[in-house]
Parts: structure tokens; C-alpha cells; sequence
């Protein structure tokens, strides 16, 4: 039987950066959509309750918008 690994949760943190960022949720994804993605409010929402899998394309972007580091994204998760 091949065990199911669970992708790693990063919503916490995008949420957390978004907020640093003071952005609203629809600010982000009014800025991904100037930098060329499709993608609504309802669907980056999705995003942060990681009930939607994000494109690395998009973490760059993110980085970008939040003027963090990649390991932001990732702080606090563990192997």
C-alpha cells in the first residue's frame, strides 16, 4: 500500500505576510493579475486555507508583492 505524503501548509504564512503587507485579499490578487496571472479574490482566499495547491510561479510573484524572503513562506514548518 503507497502511503498519501500531505502537501505542507503554508497558508498561515501567506496570510500572516499579507497582513504585514497591510493587503486585503483582493489587493493581492488585483497585483498578481497586473503581473500576468488569472486569478480572483475567491481563489487566492483559497490559497491561505489551503484548500488549493499554489504554482511556484505564483510564490515568486508573492515574494515580489511581499517583499519577503522564500524561507517566509515556510517559517515555523517543519520536514
Amino acid at each position: 500500500m503507497q502511503k498519501i505524503r500531505q502537501n505542507i501548509d503554508i497558508g498561515d504564512n501567506l496570510r500572516r505576510l499579507r497582513k504585514s503587507a497591510n493587503l486585503t485579499q483582493e489587493q493581492v490578487a488585483a497585483q498578481l493579475q497586473v503581473m500576468g496571472f488569472d486569478i480572483s479574490r475567491s481563489t487566492y482566499s483559497k490559497y491561505e486555507i489551503n484548500t488549493r495547491n499554489i504554482k511556484g510561479s505564483e510564490l515568486v510573484a508573492l515574494k515580489k508583492i511581499f517583499k519577503c524572503s522564500f524561507d517566509d513562506f515556510f517559517e515555523g514548518l517543519e520536514d
